[in-house]
């Protein structure tokens, strides 16, 4: 089971990274792709966040004995929230003013 929900985490993650870069096309942001690409990214987190419910402290992964309290693995949870909130602020404030074609 651990190896199975590690994977899919590996596996979302890089879904996430190939929707976030496709997602823009020309001088538009394809809004599906981009909420499937922040989808993908709060299922890593998910999964993280269970692997570290399961396994931390078994010796199964040194990262994953790192959070050794349900403070520690909530912050899995609050991380991922941070993260794909700084990344669309990103998006809409810095990328998509330069997609925009020059009049």
């Amino acid at each position: 089971m651990f190896y199975l929900i590690l994977t899919a985490a590996a596996l979302l993650f890089i879904a996430h990274v190939v929707l976030l870069f496709t997602s823009f096309q020309k001088s538009a942001l394809l809004p599906t792709r981009y909420f499937y690409s922040h989808l993908t990214l709060w299922l890593t987190g998910v999964l993280v966040f269970v692997l570290a419910l399961l396994y931390s402290g078994t010796g199964q992964l040194l990262f994953l004995d790192y959070f050794d309290t349900m403070q520690k693995k909530m912050m899995i949870l609050v991380f991922t929230f941070a993260l794909s909130l700084v990344a669309h602020f990103i998006v809409r404030l810095l990328v998509l003013p330069l997609l925009k074609p020059k009049s």
